[in-house]
């Protein structure tokens, strides 16, 4: 299913990650305090583009048929960790993908500190956390720079290992840790020549600002793409919500805690695809539905359920601009000078669960870096100074001719 975005009052957070639901009927309207999180327009501007191109680039790539469940803002910093390591032209591509044109590093970096520090504490109904982590081979010799902008803007972790078993471990535990459990593991294995992962977690869970009432959940037959249908457990809910609709799609807003939160539904018309709607959709139609605020009567279906996604993004950030980078051409001096580095692989881990009580959602970024120019192999040392065995064959046919146990050699 093709869950949608979700925003903070000013910046979008994720594709699908916010919560829904409302009802006049059992709405907690105590008015406990919100916290605005103010970001420059350019740049929430310039993220909202970034969301809906990342969006499109991943459609093209993936499965129509297939769920996708992202989030453009735990790729956005984690990206933007890596710029502040990237110089010249694989800067450039970094900071155009970004859609940041224009915008000083300096105030780039502030408005991520600002979105880190600020959007956990914006709604006190809302449990979201956000949390960066770098992980280096204690072999490499990493910028000062680099480490002291990571840790001052981005609250970064960071942590020098020998990449070994135990450093897999606590790597996949963070991720863990950092998002309640829901994303247990981001790496299968340490590759031999990786020396570097910036990771970003982010983690949000929230009751409906009215909950599904429980008895109206009933099964109902979902409509796949393919033409057939399968059973789900909708759940139901009607009240006043501010919600629009176009030729395209029936589009509707559902606050989460007390209303700093919220998620955009997105239907499309019949005759009309998600993949249509969304292929198509501009930051100005997220303009529009975001200034609306009329609401009106509106009934709510949606299916409880729960998924896990995981896909490698290296195909899709090519197709949005960034090439260098994930070549040999790669310039991340401001991470090593000593270490010519390049980005091996960029994953996204997430989780969604549904149900009448709320939403739980997590997401975690992944950038992996390699170096570049490894130095020879150290000697394999075979020193037969204790029995050994021999074999003598040829090559071609892989006949052995001979095969022996040295135990005692006699040297003249």
């Amino acid at each position: 299913m093709n869950k949608i975005l979700k925003i903070s009052k000013l910046f979008i957070v994720s594709v699908g990650l916010m919560a829904f639901g409302c009802n006049d009927d059992n709405v907690d309207s105590r008015p406990d305090p919100v916290r605005a999180v103010v970001i420059p327009e350019r740049i929430s501007t310039g993220t909202n583009d970034f969301a809906f191109d990342f969006f499109k680039n991943l459609q093209q790539v993936e499965n129509s048929d297939k769920n996708l469940f992202v989030s453009p803002l735990s790729l956005h910093i984690a990206l933007g960790m890596l710029l502040n390591g990237a110089e010249n032209e694989t800067a450039s591509e970094i900071l155009k993908t970004l859609k940041m044109e224009g915008v000083s590093q300096a105030d780039l970096n502030n408005a991520y500190k600002t979105l880190l520090n600020d959007m956990p504490a914006a709604d006190s109904k809302v449990t979201l956390g956000l949390a960066n982590s770098v992980w280096y081979r204690n072999t490499v010799q990493v910028e000062t720079d680099f480490k002291n902008v990571l840790n001052q803007s981005f609250n970064a972790e960071i942590t020098g290992l020998e990449f070994n078993k135990a450093a897999l471990d606590k790597i996949n535990q963070w991720a863990s840790d950092k998002t309640n459990g829901k994303i247990k593991k981001v790496l299968d294995q340490i590759d031999p020549n990786d020396v570097m992962y910036l990771l970003n977690a982010l983690y949000f869970k929230g009751d409906w600002a009215a909950k599904f009432d429980l008895k109206n959940t009933q099964d109902k037959a979902f409509h796949l793409q393919s033409g057939t249908d399968k059973n789900v457990k909708m759940m139901y809910n009607n009240g006043d919500f501010v919600a629009l609709a176009s030729d395209k799609y029936s589009a509707a807003k559902l606050p989460n805690g007390n209303g700093q939160f919220e998620m955009t539904i997105l239907l499309p018309q019949a005759g009309t695809s998600i993949n249509d709607v969304l292929n198509s959709f501009t930051t100005a139609e997220w303009t529009k539905i975001r200034s609306a605020s009329g609401t009106r009567k509106v009934n709510i279906g949606l299916p409880r359920f729960s998924l896990d996604y995981s896909i490698q993004l290296n195909k899709t950030l090519a197709g949005m601009g960034i090439n260098k980078a994930l070549t040999n051409l790669a310039e991340f001096g401001k991470i090593s000078k000593s270490n010519k580095t390049l980005v091996s692989f960029v994953k996204q881990d997430t989780y969604l669960g549904i149900d009448e009580s709320g939403t739980e959602a997590a997401a975690v970024t992944t950038i992996g870096m390699i170096a570049t120019n490894v130095g020879p192999a150290e000697p394999l040392q075979i020193i037969c100074d204790r029995p050994f065995g021999i074999i003598i064959s040829e090559k071609t046919s892989n006949t052995i001719l001979f095969m022996g146990r040295i135990m005692n050699p006699e040297s003249k």
